[in-house]
């Protein structure tokens, strides 16, 4: 595939953040590990480092082993609905003490206000994923630098049920000089280009990041990514262990296309950082990662619509170097449809 002279711009997106490529990568609990967020900001895009359930020493650990590895911006994710008040703001705390000057913070769903002031005292963009206009605009009131309008197509948790355009188009009409990003249905270049000329300044990504190599997910994940359509995915609460009330898109399974819903007996096992073995319950939020022993088939294997534009697992250098090739080459096409018509 040969790129064309059309460059990727960092647009409003790239700018706030100090990226050449305006798109994230998702902050997926027990997937998106240091490796995965340095490799992924080294080439120019957002690298997003998850704190999910993490203890406030682990968060330093993590977030110090990630800056050592890469002099680029990334960001923290932190999940406040997951980890509640207290432990949220000890996290955001630990992580500031750590963070370099050019990192950002990002929340999954709409945090207190006072998290959000805190990460910009401290000189922090903040990013924001949301799920509905009205959320949208909660977080634009409350400062938000950049928000993600995620669309019922991304894999994980959801925050809303309308498609990502859709949401998009919205936000868009009533906050045209906002900065909007979407998160659904983007694995490749030509998606990204599709969503900036639907007017976003940018994307988030988190399944076709799942199924590289840098990722933590565990090898059977990837290779399901990989060879899956999107209707192999389903929205359901099945996996609601830990994080409940909350519908989420998950690889179809046995566990899934039941109707009956099984005893939650201890079906894997997850060796943490410090060498715990905490056993995982059949139904759990816990993702399969690189750590997972047992029936790996059972767990929640969290997937978007895109998965079908997934076709390797391959390093995220590769992946992201072809993104912007895939964009250049999707630009260049709609230019002469335009000077045809």
């Amino acid at each position: 595939m040969t790129a064309p002279s059309v460059p990727v711009l960092p647009g409003r997106l790239g700018r706030a953040l100090g990226l050449t490529l305006p798109l994230l990568q998702a902050g997926m609990g027990g997937i998106a590990g240091p490796r995965l967020c340095a490799e992924v900001s080294r080439a120019g895009a957002g690298g997003v480092l998850a704190l999910y359930r993490e203890p406030p020493a682990q968060v330093s650990r993590l977030v110090t082993a990630t800056a050592r590895t890469t002099t680029r911006p990334f960001g923290v994710n932190l999940i406040p609905e997951v980890a509640g008040p207290a432990t949220a703001r000890a996290q955001l705390d630990a992580a500031l003490d750590s963070l370099p000057g050019h990192a950002f913070v990002t929340f999954y769903g709409l945090p207190d206000p006072d998290l959000l002031t805190t990460s910009a005292g401290a000189g922090h963009p903040t990013v924001v994923q949301v799920g509905t206009e009205a959320t949208a605009e909660r977080a634009l009131e409350r400062g938000a630098t950049i928000v993600v309008l995620q669309g019922s197509e991304a894999g994980g948790h959801l925050l809303g049920d309308l498609p990502a355009l859709p949401l998009l188009r919205a936000v868009r009409k009533r906050h045209p000089d906002a900065v909007l990003a979407v998160a659904g249905a983007v694995a490749t270049g030509a998606d990204l280009a599709h969503a900036i000329a639907e007017g976003a300044d940018g994307a988030m990504a988190g399944t076709v990041f799942a199924a590289t190599h840098e990722s933590e997910a565990h090898p059977l994940f990837r290779r399901r990514i990989v060879a899956a359509a999107a209707t192999d995915t389903v929205v359901t609460t099945r996996y609601d262990i830990g994080w409940p009330h909350r519908p989420h898109r998950v690889l179809r399974n046995a566990l899934t296309d039941s109707e009956q819903r099984l005893p939650a007996r201890f079906v894997a096992t997850v060796t943490t950082a410090d060498g715990r073995r905490l056993p995982v319950p059949r139904y759990s939020a816990t993702a399969p990662s690189v750590r997972a022993e047992g029936r790996v088939e059972d767990m929640a294997m969290y997937c978007g619509r895109s998965c079908e534009r997934v076709t390797a697992v391959e390093p995220v250098a590769a992946l992201l170097a072809r993104f912007r090739t895939e964009y250049a080459l999707a630009v260049r096409d709609a230019r002469g449809m335009t000077a045809h018509a």
